[in-house]
């Protein structure tokens, strides 16, 4: 396969692309990123093929106080036109949501650790399925999106009814974190330990088990190859 230009945003020094990087690289793909949290320049959107805007701690609506997602989400919108494949994670998924015409705002709970996310119908029947109808997924989140104008939701949870959408066949988001590896989660919990709650778990059992993050990041790397396999 042609190698793609795969270019990543970075909203927070601790969240970092996980296992993503890594495979992109491995594929042998040329992968470039931006640190939005450092004042880093954005990049022109005919720069890459496909843009993946990873998580973090901010709420996409806090203008004030990271200016830097005002040209963020011009971007996004660039990308979106030109018609680019576009992975959102957590917050990027909120941005890419915003974008698109879906509000975001604080969900009814926060949702930290490991809790099952169930596919809808349209999720079995996407070309991204790479599970069967559920499966256990790490989450770090408290806002919420609307599913945009033309999208389909793929899955839910107990605690947010929106954990993932597709808009065309290009476009996708992701509520949850299949990309966090043992030792990302490690450096996340020294940032922010969370007080548990009834959908916040504990340190102790958020790491209590590591291999549920190799099946995680085992389900990031199949997403990821069906992303790969779209054609310009």
């Amino acid at each position: 396969m042609k190698p793609q230009r795969a270019h990543w945003l970075q909203h927070a020094e601790h969240e970092d692309s996980g296992c993503i990087e890594p495979w992109l690289i491995s594929r042998g793909h040329q992968v470039t990123h931006t640190r939005l949290f450092a004042g880093e320049s954005l990049p022109d959107a005919s720069s890459f093929d496909w843009l993946i805007i990873m998580g973090g701690p901010m709420n996409i609506y806090e203008h004030d106080r990271h200016p830097w997602l005002i040209p963020e989400k011009k971007l996004i919108n660039d990308a979106i036109v030109t018609n680019k494949k576009i992975l959102g994670i957590c917050l990027g998924s909120q941005l890419l949501s915003d974008v698109l015409g879906g509000a975001v705002t604080k969900n009814k709970y926060q949702e930290i650790g490991w809790f099952k996310v169930e596919l809808t119908e349209d999720g079995v029947n996407s070309p991204y399925s790479v599970a069967g109808h559920e499966f256990l997924a790490f989450h770090w989140h408290g806002d919420t999106y609307a599913l945009p104008p033309q999208a389909k939701c793929l899955a839910r949870s107990e605690a947010c009814g929106q954990q993932a959408f597709s808009h065309g066949a290009r476009r996708l988001g992701l509520q949850f974190h299949l990309e966090v590896t043992v030792d990302d989660a490690r450096e996340w919990l020294k940032v922010d330990a969370p007080k548990p709650e009834r959908y916040v778990q504990s340190v102790e059992e958020i790491l209590r088990d590591p291999t549920r993050f190799s099946e995680n990041n085992r389900l990031m790397r199949k997403l990821l190859e069906q992303m790969e396999a779209i054609h310009f």
